[in-house]
């Protein structure tokens, strides 16, 4: 399948580290601010932002947390397939905390939507934020845009963007792949 890259490690570190700037210059030192990775890729972000602010910017007190969506989806019953849930980790109130979501990619709004349905589980936000790496712009169904982005991606329908991490065993890059055989 033919790629291109759209992000080599270099530049993905960049960008994390400005996504960083951005999260201190709004929440400074995360008293009423929780980052939540909303699962399955949004957690490697999530823990590399989450290390950034720690390390770099002596963020404390930051607390992250893990969202499961997966029951949550709109679109959870229409496939054949067993669903794997992965494990939510909320070990800290959201009650009047302002939320921040971090996914790899923004794409259609469904995981989104998904997210602000499932964290009503556990309180009421007094404020929800979202902050992607990537944003594909031209492909919303829904009107749900980022507040933070790492990059904005005008890949249309039959491409796809695939985030790879180090920590999932390759080298950081985003990659656009044209599916068209």
């Amino acid at each position: 399948m033919e790629h291109r890259t759209l992000l080599n490690p270099t530049e993905v570190n960049i960008i994390l580290h400005r996504l960083a700037c951005q999260l201190v210059e709004k929440h400074h030192d995360f008293s009423d601010s929780v980052l939540i990775g909303i699962q399955p890729r949004g957690v490697f972000l999530a823990e590399r932002l989450s290390s950034i602010l720690k390390t770099e910017h002596q963020i404390s007190d930051l607390q992250l947390g893990y969202l499961d969506i997966t029951f949550f989806r709109d679109d959870f019953r229409r496939t054949d397939k067993p669903l794997e849930a992965k494990s939510t980790e909320l070990s800290f109130p959201v009650d009047d905390k302002k939320v921040i979501f971090v996914d790899d990619v923004l794409f259609t709004g469904r995981s989104i939507r998904s997210a602000l349905t499932a964290i009503q589980s556990f309180g009421r936000p007094s404020e929800i934020e979202l902050l992607v790496l990537i944003d594909r712009r031209f492909s919303r169904h829904l009107p749900i845009q980022p507040d933070y982005r790492g990059r904005q991606v005008d890949a249309i329908n039959n491409e796809t963007v695939k985030v790879n991490w180090s920590e999932d065993g390759k080298n950081d890059s985003v990659l656009l792949f044209n599916n068209i055989s």
